[in-house]
């Protein structure tokens, strides 16, 4: 073989970038994850069923907008300002804006007024995401229908690599769902410990991560709020963590947050002193 494998040449010489070093995961605190971040810059797309901008849990702040729409096999991207259809997407960015105030929270509209949708729209929501410079997707929603399995698994890979972290809730039911079953994404499901910063890790995925998502009080329609339990409570509260610390450590890749939100689980046990 002549000259050099390829995939190598990121390696060679001059073209290895130097990266910052972060800290060994046993010492991360809390401290050095997120003080004094209120996740200000960091942009979070959810992908849902919209979000009402004048909500009070959402402050009147949506940095932008996208409602995907298909029809006769033509998918359409509506950037104009809209409305949630359901109130789920407002439960999520309630949640999100009560861990990162600041963060620019853009809805990213694939969900009907009934909670349906079509796994053509919901890919193309998260290609919408991906390539207009979001940071985290919060995705409440997912499929089972294997049919979509094989392009939301491509465009999960395509978030790793551009270093999208996209946080996934699990199935309410046992039944395993996409994205929430691939290993690039921050896959959550729920505990009921009233503590919106509590994460505890799972050793055993696919699913990873749980945080509070039993009888949460949540953002709804019409500016009201209702108590729900499920996964897809649980997601945003991570999705809220970790805009927190990218606020405060922006470089960190997707793998590297695993580590942090690891670190800082309530069930992980500290190295005797």
């Amino acid at each position: 073989m002549s000259g050099r494998p390829a995939w190598s040449a990121c390696f060679a010489g001059d073209a290895v970038q130097s990266i910052g070093a972060v800290l060994p995961p046993d010492s991360v605190t809390p401290e050095w994850a997120w003080e004094g971040s209120t996740g200000a810059g960091v942009k979070v797309a959810v992908i849902d069923s919209g979000v009402d901008a004048g909500h009070p849990a959402v402050g009147g702040r949506i940095a932008g907008y996208a409602a995907i729409t298909e029809k006769d096999g033509t998918v359409t991207v509506d950037t104009a300002p809209h409305r949630d259809l359901f109130g789920h997407g407002n439960a999520c960015a309630g949640i999100i804006r009560s861990l990162a105030p600041d963060c620019e929270i853009y809805s990213v509209r694939v969900l009907g007024p009934m909670l349906a949708g079509r796994g053509a729209v919901f890919a193309a929501g998260l290609r919408w995401a991906i390539e207009n410079g979001m940071q985290v997707c919060n995705m409440s929603l997912g499929t089972t229908r294997k049919e979509f399995f094989s392009v939301l698994h491509e465009l999960a890979d395509l978030a790793y690599f551009r270093g999208v972290m996209l946080v996934t809730a699990a199935n309410n039911n046992p039944v395993p769902s996409f994205p929430s079953v691939y290993a690039s994404v921050i896959s959550v499901a729920s505990h009921d410990r009233s503590d919106d910063d509590l994460v505890y890790y799972n050793p055993d995925p696919p699913v990873e991560f749980g945080a509070l998502g039993i009888d949460v009080h949540v953002a709804w329609r019409d500016n009201g709020f209702m108590t729900a339990t499920g996964n897809s409570f649980a997601a945003p509260h991570v999705t809220g963590i970790v805009a927190r610390i990218l606020g405060k450590h922006p470089a960190l890749t997707v793998f590297e947050m695993k580590a942090v939100l690891r670190a800082l689980a309530a069930n992980t046990t500290q190295p005797a002193a």
